[in-house]
């Protein structure tokens, strides 16, 4: 399959010294769905902002789609690439969720007629059409979410990153995102805690242990490997726990 993205011995260190990212090497083709997990400072964030070209990598190379990650093909890699924030409020700043959502598509110069058709498009498929004039700091939780979403659909990109996308969710609106997800037919790359989501989003995953990687593979067999997963202070997702009382998976168990 087409490779989208490619990363070769990438190396990331910060100015007090310290080396986030050790030699990470993998490829994602076009389409796929990969979970990035790991404990907290194994460097899934620095290397979700180097993918972005919000950080530069300090040795190494990434390419999306064939394109080379460097300041001069930056504009056309972000325009590529479309990045969910773990804090919606960091994404939605202006006065109604329209504005928010057509602020990407009006920066890259669209008309007003193919802004208006983005925006509409995009709020319908994550189901916050009726949201459309309400004021972002008004809607809960969940409905920031879906419009935050929605902001990025905007754009079209063929890449959608995820960074903790179903932090501080209640449980309903954890699964409406699960869901919504499921339903988008992109490259997804979504960095979290949350192994349950992975398993239900992602058929391939990535651990990160202290910058590098250690496990890269089928989800559900890498999440079943209670001593990897140990390892890297990670625990088997509850879904694939037997179940305390008759010491058999719980296929019940709702996530």
């Amino acid at each position: 399959m087409e490779k989208i993205i490619e990363v070769n011995n990438l190396k990331y260190k910060y100015s007090d010294g310290r080396l986030a990212l050790k030699g990470i090497d993998f490829s994602i083709s076009k389409g796929e769905s990969v979970g990035i997990v790991g404990n907290n400072g194994a460097g899934k964030s620095t290397l979700l902002l180097n993918i972005m070209g919000a950080l530069f990598p300090t040795e190494g190379e990434i390419r999306v789609k064939a394109m080379d990650l460097n300041k001069r093909n930056l504009s056309k890699i972000r325009e590529a690439i479309g990045m969910i924030f773990q804090n919606p409020d960091d994404q939605l700043f202006m006065p109604t969720v329209y504005d928010d959502v057509a602020f990407g598509p009006r920066n890259y110069k669209a008309s007003e007629e193919e802004v208006d058709k983005r925006v509409k498009e995009a709020l319908e498929t994550v189901g916050a059409g009726h949201l459309i004039q309400r004021p972002p700091y008004k809607l809960s939780g969940g409905e920031k979410g879906r419009v935050a979403i929605a902001t990025v659909l905007a754009m079209k990109p063929e890449i959608v990153i995820m960074d903790e996308p179903t932090a501080a969710l209640d449980p309903k609106s954890r699964r409406r995102l699960i869901n919504l997800l499921k339903g988008l037919d992109y490259t997804k790359i979504i960095t979290t805690h949350d192994l349950d989501m992975v398993l239900d989003l992602c058929e391939r995953t990535i651990v990160l242990k202290d910058g590098k990687i250690v496990a890269d593979g089928n989800t559900e067999e890498i999440l079943r490997d209670s001593q990897l997963l140990d390892s890297c202070e990670l625990e088997i997702p509850l879904s694939l726990q037997s179940c305390p009382i008759c010491n058999k998976r719980d296929n019940n168990i709702e996530i």
